[in-house]
């Protein structure tokens, strides 16, 4: 199974890009360590990485009204990596498209 689970690519991680441009985010298994994290990533992009920080959001319950009444769930928990990239190094996730 693979620490990383998808590369996250929202407005929020945009802007936080086009100021510092070697940054990536990604959602990883919540059990993953940052060393994991690196390695993974050097791994499947043949990058270098410099700096690993993960952020984890617990799951939250969600409430909505329907024409059946209030249907309630839970979000679930996931974990957030920002991996900074060594000058130069860049992750194209848009080449194949």
């Amino acid at each position: 199974m693979s620490i990383i689970i998808k590369p996250i690519v929202t407005e929020k991680l945009t802007k936080i890009t086009d100021k510092k441009p070697n940054r990536v985010g990604f959602r990883v298994q919540p059990d993953a360590n940052k060393l994991e994290i690196r390695k993974a990533v050097e791994e499947l992009y043949n990058v270098v990485v410099e700096d690993v920080n993960t952020m984890y959001f617990p799951g939250k319950r969600k409430s909505r009204y329907t024409k059946s009444g209030v249907v309630s769930g839970r979000q679930t928990a996931f974990k957030k990596a920002i991996v900074t990239l060594k000058e130069g190094d860049t992750i194209d996730f848009f080449s194949n498209i």
